[in-house]
């Protein structure tokens, strides 16, 4: 039996089983990309290179008496037969959840794909979400014209929506307009819904493939360098700091507190913080805040604004939600509606300096609309094209239940149960966190003094 790996950034155990990619079939149809591309760009099916989940020589060496059991992802790209017979093939596109930087590249990028590099005559754009599957509202019909300039613009040009739909009425409507192959635009309850449809598909019996391009701002989806958007938003929110750092050195005593997208994950935050290197504390969900006593949140922004007179904060929406009045309403996906922690942080840092004699000033700045509605950056709008690309090469070959990640550099198919099975978190034990840290100068963890913390560390 084959070790598992256990892999960082807590993405528990994996054994080769939990790579396993599902195929509609046998690939019958030579493939049209094969008198364009060169051989060595051409995958032979089921005999693509593999791309190790733990890359580390030191847990790949395990397994020299056989590789084939080190766990490993399939590599994407163009396969030299495919499923789909492409001459009578009709596609369809959804995008779902919260809007974030890119999602038109990516509907531009499968679309062009699909029509240029296949030749697919018929593709459908599904409105307003996995709604548009089952409101009997007609799609929209996409061309390479309807989606020629789309990806100058932030947003998406079919809509989205949150809520949990009917897949057995999503596949009615999957078989009425003779769709082979579903591609799904977003994030981790995008992903579950489209594996629903899988298992309604596969209880009907048909070849219908659903095939994700995962879509989260937050980039807190597993297995997966990073999500498309991602480097978009946090650029965004380096001018956003850079603006709070004005205001709070404008003043004396200012604070500047900004709250950035995170809802359990704190990778905008991170990387915002150390790309601006204006910030001196950041707080994240995976670190809980302590707000007083010794090594509190309240006392180190004492001490940062004895020594500069000004202070920025970068927070998480989803850090400190146990400073907060519990909330327990939901939003139409049933996520958790937050607490504003922004406003509960203005409230008790107002309120300690006045308890103390002491004058502050401070400014409360939410971009949070702002940022995930503005276009794809050039570097996120290459990874978008390239994300869309091998989505449709993956569908094309009969792949299902996939989503197209980057993993150590490598464009791979990811399963979706696997994507889905563990929510993606900053590892405070980890360099990102500590690169936080010695950016900002901020306790490892709150509420322990720093004497104690040597000891420990000691």
């Amino acid at each position: 039996m084959a070790t598992a790996l256990t892999v960082p950034e807590r993405t528990g155990r994996v054994v080769a089983g939990d790579l396993h990619i599902k195929i509609l079939g046998a690939c019958r149809y030579p493939s049209p990309l094969t008198h364009r591309l060169a051989r060595s760009a051409i995958h032979y099916v089921g005999k693509a290179d593999r791309v190790p989940v733990d890359d580390r020589i030191s847990m790949v060496a395990e397994y020299t008496a056989d590789l084939s059991g080190v766990p490993a992802f399939e590599l994407a790209g163009p396969r030299d037969r495919i499923f789909f017979d492409t001459t009578r093939l009709r596609c369809g596109i959804v995008t779902c959840g919260g809007l974030c930087p890119g999602i038109n590249n990516v509907v531009r990028g499968l679309v062009l794909e699909l029509v240029g590099g296949y030749g697919v005559r018929e593709i459908y754009g599904f409105r307003y979400g996995y709604a548009g599957l089952v409101d009997g509202s007609e799609p929209i019909s996409l061309t390479p014209a309807f989606v020629d300039d789309i990806h100058h613009d932030g947003g998406t040009a079919l809509g989205t929506s949150r809520g949990n739909q009917d897949p057995g009425a999503m596949v009615d409507t999957l078989e009425r307009l003779g769709v082979g192959i579903l591609f799904v635009i977003g994030g981790d309850g995008t992903l579950r819904g489209a594996m629903k449809v899988v298992e309604e598909v596969r209880r009907r019996g048909r070849d219908i493939a659903v095939v994700g391009v995962p879509k989260t701002i937050d980039n807190d989806i597993h297995f997966i360098d990073r999500s498309f958007g991602f480097e978009t938003a946090f650029c965004a929110a380096v001018d956003v700091i850079r603006g709070a750092h004005v205001e709070a050195t404008g003043a004396k005593n200012g604070v500047g507190v900004v709250k950035l997208m995170g809802r359990h994950s704190g990778f905008i935050a991170c990387h915002s913080a150390i790309a601006s290197t204006d910030v001196d504390v950041v707080l994240i969900p995976e670190v809980p805040i302590v707000l007083d006593g010794a090594g509190g949140l309240l006392e180190h922004l004492e001490q940062r604004l004895k020594q500069n007179a000004h202070a920025v904060i970068v927070v998480a929406e989803g850090a400190g939600q146990e400073l907060c009045v519990e909330n327990t309403a939901t939003d139409a996906s049933g996520n958790i509606r937050l607490a504003d922690i922004g406003t509960v942080l203005r409230e008790r840092i107002v309120g300690h300096f006045r308890e103390k004699a002491v004058d502050v000033t401070l400014k409360y700045i939410d971009p949070s609309y702002h940022i995930r509605s503005v276009p794809a950056s050039p570097t996120d709008s290459v990874y978008c094209w390239n994300m869309a690309r091998n989505a449709v090469h993956a569908a094309m070959a009969g792949n299902t239940e996939l989503l197209i990640g980057r993993w150590h550099g490598r464009f791979v198919h990811v399963p979706m149960p696997l994507a889905t099975r563990y929510r993606k978190q900053v590892d405070t034990s980890g360099d990102l966190w500590m690169s936080v840290v010695e950016a900002t100068g901020q306790p490892l963890e709150w509420g322990a003094s720093p004497d104690a913390a040597e000891r420990e560390r000691i």
